[in-house]
């Protein structure tokens, strides 16, 4: 979950780095640091806070050099300061190194250079183990840099992206990784490492993605230089990242998510772009051609993601079911591979992760990999690490998502899903053309609708903010199609406005969390279910018999929960299956408003990083 940036070419080292770590700042902001080698040496500073810190820090010192590394640290070992930021260095000083990933034997290596080589340590991190470890590897064997980071490599379980750094080989990087996300960018004579393509688009589209166990040598001399663990080559292929660097600014507005939130109506559009036709009818999907048989066939489909992504996951279980009677399972990423899951090769196992590089998502799908389940991704990164594992799949297209709460990027992942189920309704039989056509038709005005909506209800969402700002909880409440989006809605203002929020079916209220309500307890009831909307109302009743305080998204034109709510927020009208895409929209908001509000940094909520990186 952290981020990290190395440089190694003709320009000043320094502002690329600190330009690259603001802009990996949403993969962790407990600490930041740079290290800068030049001619006299390497310079290391390195201080617990955002990179705004680092800068201030760095104010007047010697920041020269051609070649550096830069590290923004979300903490696992060891509580944020300046002593656990990265880089470390090894037990003599020579290396540096920074790191994404977490060393799970780390206390064995750590035990036995203490007990045997009497190394000493300084910080509490898994990361200074790591580079103690090279270092006394390179001494012991007098290796290069490249074959000491190999041959300590093959010693540690667990996660790593690094880039390395000797004090005594100049003008040389090293970079490795294994089940987290690292790319090097190809520039001009000059090479750029990063987490992601965020650091480096403003210097080169030009990309390697890095496979798991490779390490990279890097040197202006020699270039790039690609081996195993076991110190054979590998061939790389250079990318294009399709990414401009306009997409990486807020545009004139506050915060990211905010322009996120706004940029939905572009985002959904996007994401159905060249897939499907609302004049002649028809949803195609290049990832689902070549597996069709395969998927009509499927006995079941498994759903795995965490957080957003498995909110969406919900989401598509009603769409599957209801449209392609297809049996769906969805799983917690985090859990599905430590419970011995039953996995078959009739199964179709769908992967859902915005970055596609979440840890448990990765590993649950390895597993289901090694059982002859078909795989398909849903991810929104291009040559992301799940894009890569899986048979198949579809990005979302809707760019980068910097606002670590996820809002275009949740909202394109249920689009795409969408589109999957109308697909697999029409294909299998249970969605008649007339139907199918007709849900096409439905489902391209989406985009129009969210635009609506989103110039509609932005004054009223902000004054309900503003009236309850002050709860310290929160019940969401949602049937069918629309009890993930209370999941979704909870989940927005815990993430940001660290308001204590649940998200329940409707009728599970009165098995339990109907005890909280009272007058302090605002509850948001998703309205718009035409199937069971008598049942909503009575909900409602039953939440203002007890004096709680009813905030109701409900579908335009509704006058009987206006009747009996304190506050409603009306969606266009639209199919049943179709409505999380709209009832979603004004709940981002509301958090959005109540974080602001409440003093919180929105795009950097305490704690959270964007990518989760480490299981």
């Amino acid at each position: 979950m952290c981020g990290i940036v190395a440089y190694i070419g003709q320009k000043k080292a320094y502002p690329i780095l600190i330009k690259g770590l603001s802009r990996l700042e949403y993969r962790g902001y407990d600490s930041a640091g740079v290290a800068l080698q030049n001619e006299s040496g390497v310079n290391l500073y390195k201080k617990k806070g955002k990179v705004a810190d680092l800068v201030a820090f760095t104010e007047g010192k010697d920041t020269s050099g051609r070649v550096g590394m830069g590290h923004t640290r979300w903490a696992t070992h060891g509580k944020p300061d300046d002593i656990n930021a990265h880089p470390h260095s090894g037990n003599e000083g020579r290396l540096l190194l920074v790191h994404n990933g977490i060393i799970e034997n780390y206390s064995v290596i750590k035990s036995a250079l203490q007990k045997t080589n009497g190394h000493v340590f300084s910080s509490e991190t898994d990361t200074e183990v790591l580079v103690h470890l090279i270092e006394e590897i390179q001494k012991t064997d007098n290796l290069p840099l490249e074959d000491a980071v190999r041959k300590a490599l093959v010693k540690v379980h667990g996660a790593y992206a690094i880039v390395v750094m000797d004090r005594n080989e100049p003008g040389k990087l090293v970079a490795a990784r294994k089940s987290s996300p690292l790319l090097i960018g190809i520039g001009d004579k000059e090479f750029l490492v990063a987490s992601d393509a965020t650091p480096i688009v403003e210097h080169t589209k030009n990309v390697v993605y890095l496979n798991d166990e490779e390490v990279a040598t890097i040197t202006m001399e020699d270039g790039l230089v690609i081996k195993n663990l076991k110190n054979e080559t590998s061939s790389h292929t250079v990318h294009s990242v399709e990414l401009e660097i306009e997409q990486l600014e807020k545009g004139g507005y506050d915060y990211f998510m905010l322009k996120e939130i706004f940029e939905q109506p572009v985002t959904i559009a996007e994401c159905m772009r060249g897939r499907m036709n609302a004049d002649e009818g028809w949803v195609r999907l290049g990832g689902m051609e070549e597996h069709l048989k395969r998927m009509l066939n499927a006995q079941r489909m498994i759903i795995l993601g965490c957080g957003t992504s498995w909110h969406a996951g919900m989401i598509a279980e009603y769409l599957f079911e209801d449209l392609a009677r297809l049996p769906v399972e969805v799983e917690y990423a985090s859990e599905f591979r430590y419970r011995n899951p039953v996995v078959r090769e009739q199964d179709v196992v769908l992967a859902i992760s915005q970055s596609g590089e979440t840890a448990d998502t990765f590993a649950a799908l390895e597993l289901a990999r090694e059982r002859g389940a078909l795989t398909y991704g849903i991810v929104n990164v291009v040559g992301s690490s799940i894009a890569r594992l899986t048979h198949s799949g579809s990005y979302i297209h809707v760019g980068p998502e910097i606002g670590v709460a996820s809002t275009k990027a949740f909202t394109g992942q249920v689009t795409m899903l969408t589109m999957m189920a109308l697909i697999l309704g029409y294909e299998r039989g249970y969605l008649p053309k007339s139907e199918y056509q007709e849900l096409v038709q439905e489902l391209s005005l989406l985009p129009s609708k969210v635009e609506r909506l989103l110039s509609t209800c932005q004054k009223q969402v902000e004054y309900i903010a503003g009236e309850l700002k002050d709860a310290t909880n929160a019940l969401y409440l949602g049937r069918g199609y629309n009890f993930p989006v209370a999941l979704e809605g909870a989940l927005k203002l815990k993430e940001i406005s660290y308001i204590h929020a649940e998200g329940y079916p409707a009728a599970e209220m009165k098995h339990g969390p109907i005890a909280l309500i009272d007058e302090h307890m605002p509850v948001f009831v998703i309205a718009t279910n035409k199937s069971a909307y008598e049942k909503v109302v009575s909900n409602i009743q039953e939440v203002k018999a007890r004096k709680g305080v009813v905030i109701a998204i409900v579908t335009e034109g509704d006058t009987t929960i206006k009747s009996i709510a304190d506050h409603t927020i009306e969606i266009p009208d639209t199919r049943e299956p179709f409505t999380p895409l709209l009832s979603v929209i004004p709940l981002q908001l509301l958090a959005y408003h109540a974080a602001v509000l409440r003093g919180c940094n929105v795009d950097q909520p305490r704690n959270l990083a964007k990518s989760v990186t480490v299981e």
